[in-house]
């Protein structure tokens, strides 16, 4: 019987978007797959990717990924990538219908929450989002450090 291979931590990367908890209050998520080439795969199991800034917009009867950051492949040669150009993502039918009612009668945003693999494939996990207001995540860094405090203090009884 053939061992099982080791489940190597670079070919697993997990790119996450950290602005998007802080910034928005997150509500339905869908796991979309993405169009990539060979290079920008590449790239990103190298772990030479981001998406803090990436969004995402209904257009073309589709659903584009727009400011994710992937650099280009180190040996790559002739046939490079941009780093920022739209990226189509690849959603059902029905997802996306739920995705344009979402956004057209919400008033909601669709941000890309995190970047992984997925077997051999790369996934995009985006979430219908609307945006926090100031006095919201101050409320939310106070709920924080509240947590904070508690942690500690039972830290120091025991």
């Amino acid at each position: 019987m053939a061992a099982k291979k080791s489940q190597d931590s670079a070919r697993y990367t997990e790119l996450r978007n950290p602005k998007a908890l802080r910034d928005y209050f997150i509500h339905d998520k869908f796991e979309a797959g993405i169009k990539l080439t060979g290079t920008e795969v590449k790239s990103i199991r190298a772990g030479k990717a981001q998406i803090t800034d990436a969004f995402a917009r209904i257009e073309k009867g589709g659903v584009w990924l727009y400011g994710a950051y992937i650099q280009e492949y180190s040996h790559g040669g002739l046939s490079q990538h941009a780093p920022r150009r739209e990226r189509q993502l690849l959603l059902h039918a029905t997802e996306i219908r739920k995705l344009s009612q979402a956004v057209e009668t919400g008033g909601k945003s669709l941000v890309a929450l995190r970047l992984y693999f997925k077997q051999a494939l790369v996934k995009v996990e985006i979430a219908t989002a609307t945006g926090k207001k100031q006095f919201d995540k101050r409320a939310d860094l106070k709920k924080r450090e509240q947590q904070k405090e508690v942690r500690q203090a039972f830290k120091h009884r025991q």
